[in-house]
């Protein structure tokens, strides 16, 4: 894995559960906040991941930097706007609240704006139109922190499907703070790695995956000696020592959460997911919770309100298959037992829907 989606809690639990034989959630969380062998940083496509320590500066340099700059002269545009203050005031104000979670050692967003009352600000955004929202400058400025390397999303209040994250300062995850590194030398970096998991695949694939444009792209793939393949019609590029086929692997079925990141690996899906796309992803392109079996989506499972975890297979699999993703599904419901996930995608799926009621 590059990295594990993170925009949703479950999904990181869901997704290391899915690749192990056995694993226990406090296992998961104890590498999470206490062992702080991983860290939840935002990364590509301006979404949250968690990613083992010696990927986050990669990350970090390679697209957390740019996002953190460019939601800072949003921010500012809109503090301005509403007559609150300009750069040097976040500025002051960011420096103010880092202070406060540095005294604290972890706190939450209410606990450092009591600390520091111009946390409470709040401004309306995109005011008149049918969207509005009033905003708090609390979040914009501990996501400033956090993009700029500072802090760093700790334990959920709650349980392990919590959104709500304490935080603490980065030294206490990475001691001496994020390392920097420069930009595209971690760029390529991580299309190395990107490559190195989800190739092959194509520049459109690895632009949306990054949000970076076309020229970073292709400078990040020359950097990395990436070889142009053929995929059916399409130009794809691949590793330069992964050129040999790939030995087929043993028969395996597996149930993956929604957003999980095999899926969400790519832009261009038709080749594991066809003709099965309409029923499984949202308008906004993010997956729903999924059934796999060697390499190809063969259908979609939720989990309903009485825990019952249900799938339904959108083609003939034939008596094993269907009988090994049984299994995987009994094995899935007995891991989760009492805990009850929700739909995650913006909008539940077709096949969502359908499985829930």
């Amino acid at each position: 894995m590059v990295a594990l989606h993170g925009t949703d809690p479950a999904t990181v639990f869901l997704s290391i559960y899915a690749r192990t034989k056995s694993v226990e959630v406090d296992t998961i969380e104890r590498a999470l906040y206490d062992e702080r062998s991983l860290i939840r940083l935002l990364g590509m496509r301006r979404t949250v991941f968690v990613v083992p320590l010696d990927v986050a500066p990669v990350v970090q340099a390679a697209c957390t930097r740019a996002i953190s700059a460019a939601q800072r002269q949003i921010y500012t545009q809109f503090l301005q706007e509403a007559g609150i203050g300009d750069g040097d005031w976040l500025r002051e104000v960011e420096e103010a609240t880092a202070r406060a979670l540095l005294a604290r050692g972890e706190a939450t967003g209410a606990q450092l704006s009591s600390d520091e009352p111009r946390l409470r600000s709040q401004v309306v955004v995109a005011k008149g139109k049918p969207y509005e929202s009033r905003q708090n400058v609390t979040t914009w400025v501990l996501q400033l922190l956090a993009g700029d390397g500072r802090i760093v999303r700790g334990r959920p209040i709650g349980s392990w499907l919590s959104t709500q994250y304490r935080w603490s300062p980065m030294e206490s995850w990475l001691p001496g703070g994020m390392t920097s590194l420069p930009l595209e030398a971690a760029r390529s970096e991580l299309v190395r790695r990107w490559l190195a998991v989800f190739g092959p695949g194509t520049a459109t694939d690895l632009r949306w995956w990054t949000r970076w444009t076309a020229a970073q792209v292709k400078q990040a793939l020359n950097a990395v000696g990436a070889v142009e393949v053929d995929l059916e019609g399409k130009g794809g590029f691949v590793l330069p020592d992964d050129l040999d086929p790939t030995a087929a692997p043993e028969p395996w079925v597996a149930l993956l959460p929604a957003l999980d990141p095999t899926p969400m690996g790519w832009s261009q899906r038709s080749w594991y997911v066809d003709p099965h796309g309409p029923a499984l992803f949202d308008r906004s392109g993010n997956i729903a919770p999924t059934v796999w079996s060697n390499g190809k989506i063969i259908g979609g499972w939720a989990q309903r309100a009485d825990g019952e975890v249900v799938y339904q297979l959108l083609e003939d699999v034939g008596a094993e298959t269907a009988a090994a993703v049984e299994v995987e599904a009994a094995r899935l419901a007995k891991w989760l037992g009492p805990t009850r996930l929700t739909p995650r995608t913006r909008i539940p799926t077709p096949l969502e829907r359908e499985l829930i009621a």
